[in-house]
């Protein structure tokens, strides 16, 4: 009898280790950089209910699991869901529908392409975007006499690459009320001979914005759907969208519900006052997909269109110092209100003389606060004695490709001494302790390899300058991929959630071709995204073309 009993047991034990535990998705055959506290890397992960179930490796990992699906990554290199920590994902979708300037080599250009444009599409408003002054030979503003030509009776209002300046005809400006004697804190209406020229220098724009027609919920929610697309082709997994209304946070949350919407979303509320008395009162809202705990706040405009806000005149403008589209005193305001709300505060900050007064703002706001996160977004010219002031408090959140792209005429702007103080990456990273990345697309391309290449190799896409523009602050492989990922996650929060490949994390990851923190530095720009996974689900797959959803 004992022996019979010794049997059962045995027999028992047997059974119970071939038991394998139920899982999702099991990833084999990997590269993986799980961007974890110690940069680990592993071969295989298994994921279940969209989470990271265990890390480990393929043989041990398949012998514990009976996964619904498994993808076998044939050895190609995986990294968290990449995060762009500055994005325009609605604006995005916007600009796919709009008259594309991007690219133009002259206002010749501008022209040909408007009229081309008009006779395809025979609009009553023609709207476009993404001209810039600083690609022409002749790199002058343009002013609206062409245009008044070609287009008498038709009202066109065409905004530069940066948002903050606009060329528009008479028509234009006639419907949105503007003259010669307009002024608008904030921006310029910029006259000549006591006529106006077409130029219109950030806040005045609003008042030809105001004139369009307002997009429909359905069109609202086809530009998100659209822009998605683009963002999950790129491996990217959240976006955090620089300046929302009402309207498109709720159509996002709206299509999150109805699963047309897979990418994430930090959403910053817009500072208008419209927008901020219908979120601040609801407080914090995280829904897991959409989390809204943030206002963009503009400081000042572009060094582009010469409305960042400096302490010296431009060097190429002399007694224009640019503007500040929220003065200092403002500044403080929306930062009490904004703080007492519990929400984040991320403000444009682009001039030397801009964020001075954010970081005045920010450290009067904050004084006893210990985990506000508060963010300078681009904090893009600084004066050196003022990089002391960021930290893990005061977070820099900035975009490698504005250097690359204004690398040949910055330090016109600015002068030889003023351009140390700018686009100083590594500066800021080792007063912050982090820096968190993204590409201001529409405004720059999407792709998250360029945002990767500018920072680590400080290039365009021509490879130039050999030896990398003011390369010193350019940032190590590493820093750029927690940039994009486990610091990115930090600066919304989310970093106990996101941003590494950690058991208990959302199961969001990207696929790529190459191993980018190895290959050849100039070799990273052409790196494709394989696949793209959210909550564990393929929402990109580059060789079936499978788009979200």
């Amino acid at each position: 009898m004992k022996y019979f009993s010794s049997i059962v047991i045995v027999l028992f034990f047997t059974n119970c280790v071939d038991i394998k535990l139920p899982a999702d998705l099991l990833i084999t055959n990997a590269n993986i950089y799980t961007v974890n506290e110690n940069f680990d890397t592993a071969a295989s992960f298994v994921v279940k209910d969209g989470l990271i179930l265990e890390i480990g490796k393929d043989t041990a990992l398949a012998l514990k699991y009976t996964a619904t699906n498994t993808y076998d990554a044939a050895g190609k290199t995986i990294v968290p869901g990449l995060i762009d920590a500055h994005g325009h994902l609605y604006n995005l979708g916007v600009s796919m529908q709009l008259l594309d300037l991007v690219g133009t080599t002259s206002f010749k250009q501008v022209l040909e392409k408007t009229v081309a444009f008009q006779k395809e599409k025979q609009l009553d408003f023609i709207v476009g975007r993404g001209w810039d002054q600083n690609d022409w030979a002749q790199q002058v503003f343009p002013d609206n006499k062409m245009l008044d030509e070609l287009f008498p009776e038709i009202p066109v209002a065409l905004t530069r690459v940066d948002g903050h300046a606009m060329l528009a005809n008479s028509k234009a400006l006639a419907l949105a009320g503007i003259t010669p004697a307009t002024k608008v804190a904030g921006g310029q209406v910029v006259v000549k001979d006591g006529i106006l020229t077409g130029l219109l220098i950030d806040t005045p724009m609003d008042l030809v914005y105001q004139t369009l027609p307002k997009p429909t919920p359905a069109t609202i929610k086809n530009n998100l759907k659209q822009a998605q697309e683009v963002c999950l082709s790129y491996g990217l997994t959240t976006i955090d969208d620089a300046g929302l209304s009402i309207e498109v946070i709720e159509a996002i949350e709206q299509l999150h519900k109805a699963n047309e919407l897979s990418i994430r979303v930090y959403a910053m509320v817009s500072n208008t006052p419209r927008d901020l008395d219908y979120f601040l009162p609801k407080g914090i809202i995280n829904t897991g997909k959409l989390h809204v705990r943030s206002v963009k706040v503009y400081a000042d405009g572009a060094l582009g269109s010469r409305g960042a806000a400096l302490r010296k005149p431009y060097s190429d403008s002399h007694n224009h110092y640019g503007a500040m589209i929220t003065d200092p005193a403002s500044l403080e305001r929306v930062a009490s209100r904004i703080l007492k709300a519990g929400y984040q505060m991320n403000t444009h900050a682009i001039g030397d003389s801009a964020n001075i007064a954010v970081i005045r703002a920010y450290k009067k706001a904050l004084a006893g606060t210990k985990d506000a996160r508060w963010r300078i977004e681009h904090a893009q010219v600084v004066t050196p004695t003022d990089f002391s002031n960021f930290s893990k408090n005061i977070i820099p959140s900035i975009q490698p490709t504005h250097a690359t792209s204004d690398m040949y005429w910055a330090q016109e702007r600015l002068g030889p001494d003023r351009i140390k103080g700018a686009y100083s990456y590594s500066t800021l990273l080792k007063n912050a302790g982090m820096v968190a990345l993204g590409t201001d697309f529409p405004v720059e391309g999407v792709n998250p390899m360029h945002t990767f290449y500018a920072a680590v190799a400080r290039k365009d896409l021509n490879q130039y300058p050999d030896n990398g523009f003011r390369i010193k602050e350019a940032l190590t492989r590493e820093q750029a991929l927690k940039g994009m990922t486990i610091w990115a996650a930090y600066a919304n929060f989310e970093d106990t959630i996101k941003g590494s490949i950690e058991v208990g994390k959302f199961a969001d990851f990207t696929v790529l071709e190459k191993d980018i923190m190895k290959i050849p530095q100039d070799s990273i720009p052409g790196v494709k995204t394989l696949a793209t996974f959210i909550d564990g689900v393929k929402v990109y797959d580059l060789k079936s073309q499978t788009k979200a959803p």
